[in-house]
C-alpha cells in the first residue's frame, strides 16, 4: 500500500562536491537548506543581505553586487531606535548608522566574491506580494515595521516575475558565465496574506519560474514546495504555527535534495563531518573525567585529519 504521493526527481548535473562553492539567496527556506550546507561544511554563503522574500528584492541585491555599488547615508533611515535599509532584512539593522553602512557594503563585497567563484547559485522565492513605499514609489525588500499606511500592497504578475528572474540570471552571468542556477519555491505559506492570496502568490511564482527554466540553459528547478505540499501532506510535518516546516520536514527535503544534487563521492566526508559535529555538540556529565579528556583528544585528531584533506573546513 502506497500512502504517499512521491514527486519524481531527476538527478542533476554538475553535482555539488566539497570542491563546489554554493551561494544561497532568498526566503527563509534558503536559510534552512543553507544551514545544512553549513553543518556539513561545504563552501557556502547564505543571504548576505538577510532573508529576501520576493524576486524584486533579490534582483535589487544582485544589481548592487554586480554594479559594485555602495550604500551611503542617503540610503538609510531611522526608525524604532535603529537605522535600516529598505533593501535589506532587519537582521542587518543597527543602532549605529556607520556600522550598518559597513555591514551593507561588506555584504556587497562578499556577494560579488561569492558569485564570481560560485559553481551553484540557489534562489528560493517566497512570495509574489510586494510592498511599495508611496513616498519614493519604491518596492522594498522589508518594511521594517513602518506603518502600513505608508505602503501600497501589490501582487507581481507572472510577466513581472519572469522579467525579474531573467534579469537575475543576466546579472549573475555577467560576472560568472558558467555557474549553474537553481530556482525553488519556498514551502512556507504566507498566511498573513490570507490562504487564497497565498495560493495566488505561489501560483504566480511557479508559473514564472517554469517559463524561465524552460527557456534558459544551466537553469533548473527543485520542487521543495511540491514535496512539502504532496509528499509531506500532514500537519505533523509543520511547526506549532502550522506554517513553517518542522525539523523533520526540512531533514526530509534535504535528503531529497541530497540525492538529486550532491555527489555520492561526498558521502564519506559528510559522515566524517557529522561525526565531528556530534562530538562537538556532546555535553559530558563529567567534563574533567579521564574518559572525556580522551574523547576530546580523539575529536581533535579527527578534526586535524579532515582539515588536512580539506583545509577550508573549520569547526
Amino acid at each position: 500500500m502506497n500512502l504517499q504521493t512521491k514527486i519524481p526527481l531527476v538527478s542533476q548535473e554538475p553535482k555539488i562536491t566539497y570542491a563546489s562553492e554554493v551561494l544561497l539567496l532568498g526566503s527563509c527556506f534558503a536559510e534552512n537548506i543553507g544551514a545544512k550546507f553549513e553543518y556539513y561544511k561545504f563552501k557556502n554563503l547564505i543571504n548576505p543581505f538577510g532573508i529576501l522574500f520576493h524576486p524584486k528584492a533579490i534582483e535589487t541585491l544582485l544589481w548592487m553586487i554586480v554594479e559594485n555599488d555602495q550604500y551611503t547615508e542617503e540610503d538609510l533611515f531611522f526608525h524604532n531606535e535603529n537605522w535600516h535599509c529598505f533593501d535589506a532584512h532587519s537582521t542587518l539593522s543597527n543602532p549605529d548608522k556607520n556600522q550598518l553602512l559597513v555591514d551593507l557594503n561588506t555584504a556587497i563585497c562578499l556577494g560579488r566574491k561569492a558569485i564570481s567563484s560560485a559553481t551553484h547559485i540557489s534562489i528560493t522565492l517566497g512570495t509574489s506580494w510586494v510592498y511599495r513605499l508611496k513616498a519614493l514609489d519604491l518596492i522594498v525588500a522589508n518594511c521594517h515595521k513602518i506603518p502600513q499606511k505608508e505602503f501600497s500592497k501589490e501582487l507581481l504578475s507572472v510577466n513581472d516575475i519572469v522579467e525579474s528572474l531573467q534579469s537575475c540570471i543576466h546579472l549573475i552571468r555577467s560576472i560568472n558565465a558558467t555557474v549553474g542556477i537553481l530556482f525553488t519555491v519556498s514551502p512556507v505559506r504566507h498566511i498573513k496574506d490570507g490562504i487564497v492570496a497565498n495560493n495566488r502568490s505561489k501560483s504566480h511564482l511557479l508559473t514564472a519560474v517554469h517559463q524561465v527554466v524552460d527557456t534558459s540553459t544551466k537553469v533548473s528547478y527543485f520542487p521543495s514546495y511540491e514535496i512539502m505540499m504532496d509528499e509531506l501532506r500532514d500537519y505533523r510535518f509543520y511547526e506549532g504555527d502550522m506554517v513553517h516546516p518542522s525539523k523533520l520536514a526540512i531533514d526530509y527535503i534535504w535528503e531529497r535534495f541530497y540525492h538529486t544534487w550532491i555527489s555520492e563521492k561526498t558521502a564519506d566526508t559528510m559522515k566524517r563531518v557529522e561525526e565531528i559535529q556530534r562530538g562537538i555538540a556532546h555535553k559530558p556529565f563529567y567534563p574533567q573525567s579521564e574518559q572525556h579528556l580522551q574523547f576530546l583528544e580523539k575529536l581533535e585528531i579527527k578534526k586535524s585529519r579532515i582539515q588536512k584533506d580539506f583545509p577550508f573546513i573549520q569547526f
